[in-house]
Parts: C-alpha cells; structure tokens; sequence
C-alpha cells in the first residue's frame, strides 16, 4: 500500500549522468516527487559532484521539486547561486556553519526557498534543536557523506526519533544513506517522512517499483 505521507527523494548520485533528461523522467513516472541533489566540494567531504550550472541546466527538463543536500564549507557563499539556478529546497551542513547557522537559515529564507539543516552519523542531534522551529526540515544522515552505496547505520535511528519528539509536528524529517525496502521500514518506524534513496532505486530493473517499495 502507498503511503503518502512519504515522500521519496532519488539522489541522482546514483544515476547515469550521460543520460539525466531521461533518468529525470523515470522519476516523474514514478511515485517520486522530488529528486535529492548530492552537491559535493572535495573539502567538506572527499569527493567532487557536481554544481550551480548542472542544476540550471536540468531544471529547464523537469518539474521536480529540486532538493538540493550542499555537502560544501562556508555554504553561505553559494547559497544565492543554488537558490538561482532553480533549488526548491537548500539543505546545509551544521558542521560547516556552527556560528553561522542562523544566519545560513535566514538568507535561504531570504531567496524564499525551504530550509533544510543536516548532520552527520557523529554529530549529537541535540546541537541542532534550537533550530528545530526555524527550519522546514531536517536530514539525518544515516551514512557518512561523501559516496553512493555506503551500509545503513542503525545507531542513527535515535535521533530520527528525537526528532520527531522534539520539532514541530509539521517538520520534514529527511533520512540518507543506505535507504533500501528494509532499512526503509526502521527509519518510517522512527518518524521519518522523506527518505533519500540511491543506488537501490537506480540500479533496479524497475525504478518505479523500487519507489514503491520504500513507500
């Protein structure tokens, strides 16, 4: 049965770059509505993905709602060109902004896009609730950033739990990495609403049916 308080996010990490028209899509076909974009610098995380102009570029092919996860330090330096080029939601490290985390918050909200504030499998999940209020969603990384096709860490699901304890009851809780049909029911179970998925959707013979699978 689908269950559409669930949203799914495929990361088009996990997709055929040489071929992203018809890998977008797949994904408008399916029961996915949004597309996760894993958008890496080489510093805050090892590993380069992909920018500003690539994002420009796809929007003009899709309808998508673009949620755009920014893996970068000193994010507040491209958060007007991620806004620019077509992001429906920005989501940003806590670790890379620490004291300027409220700010970060306020100037994506100044570009009238959602905010999204992310950590990483280490980082307390306490750190971040003063935020809760100020933020449309938060994404709890259930893998250490950086690459596609990383194992689930179960001792992440606390703080999915904390979270849906402890924000508004209208807050998006985001889950990423490792997200397959069973790691999906732990992390729903733990109230999470939006869940991340890579490799499991993209390299099914049905993405469609991958999608509903998390559902």
């Amino acid at each position: 049965m689908i269950n559409k308080n669930i949203i799914i996010s495929p990361s088009i990490l996990s997709a055929d770059f040489s071929n992203l028209d018809y890998e977008l899509k797949k994904i408008e076909k399916s029961n996915a509505k949004w597309v996760h974009l894993d958008i890496m610098d080489g510093h805050f995380v090892p590993n380069i993905t992909f920018g500003s102009t690539l994002i420009k570029c796809i929007r003009e092919k899709s309808n998508l709602f673009f949620d755009a996860h920014l893996m970068i330090e000193n994010p507040h330096k491209y958060i007007e060109k991620f806004a620019q080029c077509g992001c429906d939601l920005i989501n940003f490290h806590y670790e890379a902004t620490k004291d300027k985390t409220s700010d970060v918050i306020n100037q994506i909200k100044n570009f009238n896009k959602k905010v999204g504030i992310s950590i990483k499998p280490q980082t307390n999940v306490k750190l971040i609730e003063k935020y809760f209020d100020k933020v449309d969603m938060v994404l709890i990384m259930t893998v250490e950033p950086g690459f596609s096709g990383q194992k689930f860490m179960d001792f992440c699901l606390p703080k999915i739990e904390f979270v849906k304890k402890h924000a508004p009851n209208n807050i998006l809780i985001q889950v990423d990495g490792g997200i397959n049909d069973k790691t999906a029911r732990l992390v729903k179970q733990a109230g999470a609403n939006v869940l991340v998925s890579g490799n499991f959707v993209f390299k099914a013979k049905d993405l469609n049916l991958a999608v509903k699978s998390l559902l």
